[in-house]
């Protein structure tokens, strides 16, 4: 299959790559475009053998759920039922933009396969032109997790959706570089309080200005499906193993020197002010502190660290404070929970 890099400028009259698009999405295609956060792969929300594309592309294990995109709020009472007055206002601050709600589904309406064993779904409205002007145009839901194989880093350009997918997907809409960097927070509105299920680009301190307070809870205790992407599978990872190290710059130039002395080659991803002149490779993704910053440029340093012959990276824990939470759970993720002890 050829793969097919259409550039869509915002500035533009796009109907015409949109109606490209959308002639494949409703033939049953599959298609790349880019969000706020990342680049998603979407296919049609409401065709079973289209979602069965998605999973296919990526090499993506069958029971993990895909978020529904749409293109209008008034969209999200088609789909699904139990919009209560919280997610009414959560929906009027934060929609379009980087929140996730997830809700019963309406019954017979989502295929089964886009969130399969729950009877839930994640809804979100993104806000990016590109994405925007895609929905609107094709007038009916994406499902579209990362535009990326299985368990990578996540593609914040379209050259890195391309690098993962050529030869798999007919189309890429190229939107330029993403702005958010980390997807989407999930956060389940059938639970009370709401449960965030996966941090992401809406912090809970904004979502609790709002409704006031909510769980923080990524874990899915008692589920074999999970309700949300990012709960049970290895994600966001580079080909060399990952392990957080603390923010200290004396143990982490240690660390180097232990690593080198077994012969190893260190890639390290941290702050722009972290001075470690022996590490093999840095990969700078902000100042410390400006956790927009660092989500923004993470999964560019991680899909980076593929570039080199690091044998092994070390990522430097982040602050919690909001977006931080996101990095640092992407950070935990793609490290499978591994600290460098020396």
């Amino acid at each position: 299959m050829e793969t097919k890099l259409v550039s869509v400028d915002n500035f533009l009259d796009n109907e015409k790559k949109y109606k490209q698009a959308v002639d494949i999405l409703k033939n049953g295609g599959v298609v790349a475009f880019p969000t706020e956060t990342v680049y998603g792969l979407g296919a049609l929300a409401t065709d079973q053998h289209a979602v069965q594309q998605i999973f296919e592309a990526k090499g993506r294990p069958s029971d993990n759920p895909l978020i529904v995109h749409i293109g209008n709020k008034e969209e999200v009472y088609n789909y699904v039922t139990g919009v209560n007055a919280d997610a009414e206002k959560l929906m009027d601050t934060f929609w379009p933009g980087p929140l996730t709600l997830v809700f019963h589904k309406l019954p017979g309406i989502i295929a089964q396969n886009v969130t399969p064993g729950v009877e839930t779904v994640g809804v979100r409205m993104p806000d990016h032109p590109v994405a925007l002007g895609l929905l609107r145009a094709l007038g009916k839901p994406l499902a579209a997790p990362s535009a990326n194989r299985s368990g990578k880093p996540s593609p914040t350009e379209a050259a890195h959706v391309f690098k993962d997918l050529e030869g798999l997907i007919p189309l890429i809409l190229d939107g330029g570089q993403t702005g958010v960097g980390v997807e989407s927070t999930v956060l389940d509105m059938t639970s009370v309080p709401p449960t965030i299920l996966r941090p992401g680009g809406t912090t809970q301190e904004m979502i609790e200005s709002v409704i006031g307070n909510v769980i923080a809870d990524s874990k899915s205790p008692g589920e074999q499906a999970p309700r949300s992407p990012g709960m049970k599978y290895l994600h966001y990872a580079p080909e060399a193993p990952v392990y957080i190290i603390d923010d200290d710059a004396q143990k982490i130039r240690s660390a180097i020197d232990a690593l080198h002395a077994e012969g190893k080659k260190v890639a390290l991803i941290g702050p722009d002010e972290l001075d470690v002149p022996a590490v093999d490779w840095y990969f700078a993704i902000g100042p410390a502190g400006n956790s927009e910053a660092m989500a923004t440029n993470l999964y560019g340093a991680l899909r980076e660290c593929d570039l080199t012959v690091a044998d092994i990276i070390l990522a430097v824990k982040t602050n919690l404070a909001g977006v931080g939470a996101a990095v640092m759970n992407r950070l935990m993720k793609a490290a499978e929970g591994k600290h460098y002890k020396d």
